[in-house]
Formats: C-alpha cells, sequence, structure tokens
C-alpha cells in the first residue's frame, strides 16, 4: 500500500550515470533551474502529480479537483512545490512539521516525480538538493523521506545526497517505514 509518502516519488529518479536518456532528446543543462511554484502554477503541479499517480496506478482525483486542493496548499502554506524543466518537467513536494524535540521544522519530502521521458538527466538530483534548501530556508533542521526497497535509483541518490536508513550511525539497526489506512 503506499498512500501520500514519498515512496512514490522517489521511484520516479534515474541517477545520471543511468542508461536511458531518449535518442534525440537533448541533455539537460548540468545545473537545471528549480523554481517554487505558486498558485497560478496548480495546473501544472496537478497534472505532474496526476501522471505520476497514473504511472504508479495509484488513485488520484480527476484534474480539476487536484488542480483546486494544489493551490489551496499552496495559498495556505501547507506546502511547498518546486518546479524543473520546461514542461515542467519534475516536481517535488515538501511539507512541514513542528518537531517537539528539537523546537525546530521537520521537512517531510512527500514527492519527488521525473517524467518518464526526462529522467536521467539530473533533475531529481536538482530537486533534492532543491528541496533540502527550501527546508533550510523554512527553518527545517531535518528531512524525511520514504521509498520503497527495491527502488534502487532512488536510494542511492538519497544515500548519495547524506541521507540514511540506519539510526545512529552507518552500523545501527535499519528504520522501517509503515503506513495504514485509516
Amino acid at each position: 500500500m503506499r498512500s501520500g509518502s514519498s515512496t512514490r516519488g522517489s521511484r520516479a529518479f534515474r541517477p545520471p550515470d543511468s542508461p536511458g536518456r531518449p535518442e534525440g532528446r537533448p541533455p539537460v543543462p548540468p545545473d537545471p533551474a528549480v523554481r517554487r511554484a505558486s498558485a497560478a502554477d496548480a495546473p501544472e503541479v496537478a497534472r505532474l502529480l496526476h501522471d505520476f499517480q497514473t504511472e504508479y496506478s495509484e488513485p488520484v482525483p480527476d484534474l480539476p479537483v487536484l488542480t483546486e486542493r494544489v493551490a489551496e496548499f499552496i495559498e495556505r502554506g501547507e506546502a511547498v512545490f518546486l518546479l524543473t524543466g520546461d514542461g515542467p518537467d519534475g516536481i517535488v513536494e515538501l511539507r512541514f512539521r513542528p518537531s517537539l524535540m528539537t523546537g525546530a521544522l521537520d521537512a517531510y519530502l512527500e514527492e519527488l516525480y521525473v517524467a518518464p521521458a526526462m529522467r536521467g538527466q539530473g533533475l531529481g538530483r536538482a530537486l533534492l538538493e532543491a528541496a533540502m534548501e527550501a527546508a533550510r530556508e523554512r527553518g527545517a533542521t531535518r528531512m524525511d523521506l520514504g521509498t520503497s526497497e527495491d527502488d534502487q535509483a532512488a536510494r542511492a541518490l538519497y544515500a548519495s545526497a547524506g541521507f540514511t536508513n540506519r539510526e545512529r550511525g552507518p552500523d545501527g539497526p535499519v528504520m522501517y517505514v509503515y503506513e495504514r489506512e485509516l
């Protein structure tokens, strides 16, 4: 079962050194531009999220409903959406919550998705780095995410960016994420 977690989002990234850039597709510049979405971008954000859910056979509301929800989340500051590519072709959704232990914010990387035709060109890494910077700017001191065990590309991306699934260091116990419908 996958609900609104980055388990889905992280599936979509293929690292830059992996094969698969479609023939005839121009390479993305080495440092793809990432921008923060505004409420005016809600239709494009919703399109990418809809494509993402559809690609992984996950339930998704109709585009008009999703577009309205995205705009509301942006306007109320409930989520930060980052976009990259001309299409745009990739998206991150960040959520924030206060931490009782640190007194600061924790960031949750809810979704990271790159359109299939644009994978393997560095967009996922650019989005992840921009997400970490956006979280820092908002005052977050920690970021968490989830991905599936079999998504080796996403796991490699996250590990290369300093994320770990081990408690208290590399020899600590493996951390798990559990979820369920309510």
